[in-house]
């Protein structure tokens, strides 16, 4: 049971350092933009997700969640510094008996974000992103790896009059300090995922995500595949507010989530 539970926060803890989640939150896809430089972004972006299983009578309830902080620094005007931190909880109840409860500080995630490409007439952008976990969470507890781990995202954007379309194809190497957790969790993860955004007036966007990403756990042959829809709403030009909802398409991935951040600008 201690291994589920581990496998369960940890996951979520990765999601902040393998995959692009620092996009247009409530978007996993990231896009090719970078703030300018000397411009600074401070994101604040929450997850709450809920997922139920039943394995023969055994009914087992998972009750997870994070707060992340995302600081994106342009330190020119096609390559910004990400830095993340989040902080996440988890409730694991079995046949209604609460079994496990804790929070913490997961693994820190700096990452670099570089713009090789952009053609204004055909509204075509690719960036690539390398990144690094580091281990700021506690392993025994199942808020990080104990372990740098590695990666990199390959993101395309296509601009329009009406919006914009985002791909990701993104590679992580997952390393673990506990023999346990290396035992049971994949070290190679990949992810791709393509995202919508619809322009409806000046201020207010609605958006879609749907992606694919290889299974945390080694046992597994079903990936995980999800599917987000959301709003982002710019209160000026400097702030976004945003809202989704993430479900899952398999019984790989988390059943549903709800997503809400904010995102300004200076």
């Amino acid at each position: 049971m201690l291994k589920k539970i581990s496998l369960v926060t940890a996951t979520a803890a990765s999601l902040l350092s393998a995959t692009p989640v620092f996009a247009a939150h409530p978007l996993i896809t990231d896009d090719s933009g970078t703030q300018g430089k000397g411009k600074v972004q401070i994101e604040l972006n929450s997850e709450f997700a809920w997922n139920r299983t039943d394995d023969n009578g055994v009914k087992m309830k998972e009750d997870t969640g994070e707060t992340a902080l995302a600081l994106s620094f342009g330190i020119a005007e096609n390559i910004d510094l990400v830095v993340g931190i989040p902080f996440a909880w988890y409730t694991i109840r079995e046949n209604g008996l609460r079994i496990a409860d804790d929070n913490g500080i997961g693994d820190m995630s700096l990452e670099i974000k570089f713009r090789v490409y952009e053609n204004e007439e055909s509204g075509l952008s690719l960036a690539v992103k390398p990144g690094i976990s580091i281990p700021t969470g506690d392993e025994q507890q199942g808020f990080g790896s104990g372990e740098f781990s590695p990666g990199i995202t390959l993101i395309a954007t296509h601009e329009g009059d009406f919006g914009a379309l985002h791909a990701n194809v993104g590679y992580s190497r997952n390393n673990y300090k506990n023999d346990d957790d290396d035992a049971v969790s994949s070290d190679d993860i990949w992810h791709a995922s393509i995202a919508a955004e619809l322009n409806m007036t000046d201020r207010l966007r609605t958006v879609a995500n749907i992606g694919v990403e290889t299974g945390e756990e080694i046992t597994s042959d079903t990936h995980p595949v999800f599917l987000v829809g959301g709003l982002i709403y710019s209160v000026s030009e400097n702030l976004d507010l945003d809202i989704g909802l993430k479900c899952g398409l398999n019984d790989a991935e988390t059943d549903s989530a709800l997503l809400a951040g904010l995102a300004a600008r200076f």
